[in-house]
């Protein structure tokens, strides 16, 4: 029974983290040889995973993998903490970039708006799934928060959801609702984001068509994106023509909570 508890904790630790199966192995083999209580041992848990992901595992990264942490800034930041302690905000060089200069144009052209990030992708290896998305394993992907307004109108930096996924902008009944057609089409996790929420807030807050459309322009004006994903109702709404927006298909989940963006 013990050992399936530690195995279990092992494939959830490194399912979300990517390292902390590891580090969770590790802290299990100290805490014996100290013969620690259970808080002792979850202390010395969240101690050497601290350290490791702050120290080692940006490191090893960069010199190994060629992948570095999203710089935080004034142009680009993270919606939640939980994509940094999970070490789910990495990217080559190149995206980091991208997105510094998304973050400059965005903000020039709508002052103190950033870009918010979500997941992008685990520190090591190519190929490495970042669940539950089914690309994000070669540091060339990241998800971006869409841009809502307050009531009063005015375009806010504020997400809808804690986790920055779950809140949708459901198309209108003259819209193609692409939820529907693909759920009839037996895939039942199209929406399934709806319960990644992790809890709803500024619940104000309401799409801009506006800012999303210079938003997305601005992204796919870039000549490094090659790929964005979101529902074809926006794309349609906010007439954007650039072939560079496409559909995920069905296998994937809906995209009007965020936006996928993929370089070359």
């Amino acid at each position: 029974m013990k050992f399936l508890l530690h195995l279990t904790l092992f494939i959830v630790l490194t399912t979300l983290t990517q390292i902390g199966g590891l580090v969770y192995l590790l802290a299990i083999i100290i805490a014996k040889l100290k013969r620690l209580p259970i808080l002792g041992s979850f202390l010395l848990f969240c101690s050497i995973y601290l350290v490791t992901i702050l120290t080692i595992v940006p490191w090893v990264s960069s010199k190994a993998f060629g992948r570095v942490k999203i710089e935080n800034n004034q142009l680009v930041n993270y919606h939640n903490i939980l994509t940094v302690l999970c070490n789910r905000n990495y990217v080559k060089p190149e995206l980091n970039n991208v997105l510094k200069e998304i973050g400059y144009q965005l903000n020039k052209k709508h002052p103190n708006l950033k870009v918010i990030y979500l997941d992008a992708n685990f520190p090591f290896f190519d190929g490495f799934p970042l669940f539950p998305h089914l690309s994000h394993n070669d540091g060339k992907k990241v998800d971006i928060s869409f841009i809502y307004k307050d009531s009063s109108g005015k375009a806010t930096n504020s997400k809808p959801s804690n986790s920055g996924y779950g809140i949708f902008e459901t198309p209108s009944q003259k819209e193609t609702n692409t939820t529907a057609i693909c759920k009839e089409k037996g895939y039942w996790q199209y929406d399934y984001p709806k319960y990644l929420t992790l809890g709803t807030n500024n619940k104000n807050l309401t799409f801009s068509n506006k800012v999303n459309k210079d938003f997305l322009e601005i992204i796919t004006n870039l000549q490094q994106t090659q790929k964005v994903f979101i529902e074809p109702h926006l794309k349609t709404r906010l007439h954007l023509k650039s072939s560079k927006i496409r559909f995920q298909g069905c296998k994937a989940v809906r995209h009007d909570d965020h936006i996928h963006l993929q370089i070359n």
